[in-house]
């Protein structure tokens, strides 16, 4: 008689992103209510998110290399990337696993059909998500 040995299935999903799942900082002005709902966005897909409000955003997307072409109303970090403006949560987590060689992703302006913009619950349309580089190079990530 021959056994075999076969590994029970772990009893909840793993990946490299949700063991490490995420830390994200957000860098707002006080008073951007649709930053606010971005933020839950992020929260229901299980980010843990921290904001600070700031008076000087220009000065700090500067800091994290976004171009003012490339910008909108908050500026977050997570996993060494720079994430602009209303991202949705599932471009981040894609970001987080393929991790290729960018700065970061950005929804230019404020998309009036992205999460934080628009009522929770429906999809993103209308719009693309960039990726963005040290040499001013975008592509779309990802169109809505």
């Amino acid at each position: 008689m021959i056994w075999l040995f076969i590994p029970a299935a772990p009893s909840e999903p793993t990946s490299a992103v949700n063991d490490t799942l995420h830390e994200v900082t957000v860098y707002k002005s006080a008073t951007c209510s649709c930053c606010n709902d971005w933020i839950t966005h992020l929260e229901q897909a299980g980010f843990k998110v921290t904001s600070h409000n700031r008076d000087d955003m220009d000065r700090v997307k500067a800091s994290f290399g976004v171009k003012p072409g490339l910008a909108s109303c908050h500026t977050a970090l997570v996993g060494g990337y720079v994430i602009e403006g209303h991202v949705p949560a599932v471009d981040i987590i894609k970001l987080l696993q393929d991790k290729p060689q960018i700065i970061g992703l950005t929804a230019p302006g404020m998309p009036k059909y992205s999460p934080g913009m628009q009522a929770s619950g429906q999809k993103p349309r209308g719009y693309d998500v960039l990726t963005f580089d040290k040499t001013d190079n975008t592509t779309v990530f990802k169109h809505y």
